[in-house]
């Protein structure tokens, strides 16, 4: 008699991996966001834009820190980039947010620190500074001067007006001010959890459905005794953005899929290049275009991917020099384990923070108009749609998981 697990016992087991995967993270997003929340609403973003009219140094790490201290949502990133452009922001400085905005945002942090681990955290800061200093100095060597000056007359013409100056110090001490924090930290979640929420539950089926000899012919992990090993890292850095497009998945929702990656063999090149990918999703590149033209949004996508490649290949370089290439990954079964842990109490903390934020904003609804942010609402009845499917495989997978258990 046949005693290999069946359908439903995997589709109940994969169900598993991807709530434990948001159990593991529900915490660091909470914290994360309303930090990302509180510097939204005290940071005068309309002061800062006067300093970043030129494409040099000064500029760019400008954009890098205001970057820093952004949202995290992919489509508010780009969204952000558009207002700074109009504002006068260079291009340059404006390619630099959008790669901050998403890669050194301290929710991000603190995601890859509970999945990946510490290697992989000090290697996406560094390298999102790399990552920066490369594409600026590839869009300076390749500035299409006519392409990006029509690019900003459309976006003049089109972008939305940016928040004003404001006094943070007098803001910091008002009603109004924490109101806005609330608000924020809604917002964020408003547009992020639907994205959230398809990375997470694909990486938990991937993780479970997919074989590991899918991903071995993928990324040559099984090549690596023929081979040449720079070779094999070139074609991880190459192929990696690609299997990031084809998710579909933004910042943070592709972190869980990068620690399945890691833990099948994807050499730390492919899994870098794959988290520096983010911005290079269809839909973002749609909204790309959306603002700036075809050409200019094709232009961005493919000084990302140079970037993208270039950076990955000197942080496996300089992290082997060193000796510090993270070897493998956390077990996905450990991560996404049920118990009474530091993790269950940050969780139960984290729903009375939610609770806060929840009462600011009604509070601030019931005395102001509510607003929102512009992050691709041409695409959001389609997205909404996949959505609700992707809630339905989650119900009907916990039914099986509570009716066979899973895979022993």
């Amino acid at each position: 008699m046949d005693s290999s697990p069946s359908f439903w016992a995997w589709y109940g087991e994969a169900t598993k991996t991807a709530i434990g995967f948001f159990w593991k993270s529900g915490w660091a997003f909470v914290l994360g966001y309303t930090i990302s929340a509180m510097i939204q609403s005290f940071v005068p973003k309309a002061r800062l834009t006067r300093y970043m009219g030129d494409g040099g140094a000064g500029s760019v790490g400008l954009s890098t820190i205001f970057g820093a201290v952004s949202s995290s949502c992919s489509f508010a990133a780009l969204a952000a980039s558009r207002s700074l452009v109009a504002k006068g922001a260079h291009f340059v400085a404006a390619v630099a947010f959008m790669f901050a905005s998403t890669n050194l945002i301290i929710e991000l942090g603190i995601l890859i620190l509970i999945f990946l681990g510490p290697q992989y955290l000090a290697a996406e800061i560094v390298g999102g500074l790399v990552l920066i200093a490369i594409s600026s100095l590839l869009i300076r060597w390749t500035y299409p001067q006519e392409w990006l000056e029509a690019a900003r007359e459309k976006v003049e013409r089109e972008a939305p007006e940016m928040e004003e100056d404001f006094d943070w110090r007098e803001r910091i001490q008002s009603r109004k001010g924490w109101h806005l924090v609330g608000t924020s930290f809604v917002d964020e979640w408003k547009m992020v959890w639907e994205e959230i929420l398809i990375g997470f539950t694909i990486a938990g089926f991937v993780a479970v459905l997919v074989p590991q000899w899918f991903w071995e012919a993928l990324f040559l992990t099984n090549f690596q005794a023929t081979l040449p090993a720079w070779l094999i890292a070139l074609e991880n850095a190459m192929v990696a953005p690609f299997v990031a497009a084809a998710t579909f998945i933004g910042s943070m929702g592709n972190i869980p899929l990068a620690t399945v990656l890691a833990s099948n063999g994807v050499l730390f090149a492919g899994i870098m290049g794959f988290i520096y990918s983010d911005l290079m999703v269809p839909p973002l590149v749609a909204t790309n275009a959306k603002y700036y033209g075809w050409r200019v949004a094709l232009y961005i996508a493919g000084i990302m991917y140079v970037s993208i490649v270039a950076t990955a290949l000197i942080l496996n370089g300089s992290f082997a020099l060193i000796g510090w290439v993270p070897e493998g990954a956390r077990e996905i079964a450990a991560l996404t384990q049920f118990a009474i842990d530091y993790t269950f109490w940050m969780n139960v903390a984290s729903v009375a923070v939610v609770g806060a934020q929840l009462y600011l904003r009604w509070q601030h609804r019931r005395m102001h108009a509510g607003g929102g942010h512009d992050h691709g609402s041409d695409s959001v009845s389609v997205k909404r749609l996949v959505v609700y499917g992707f809630i339905a495989v989650l119900l009907g997978g916990i039914v099986a998981w509570a009716l066979t258990g899973g895979v022993a």
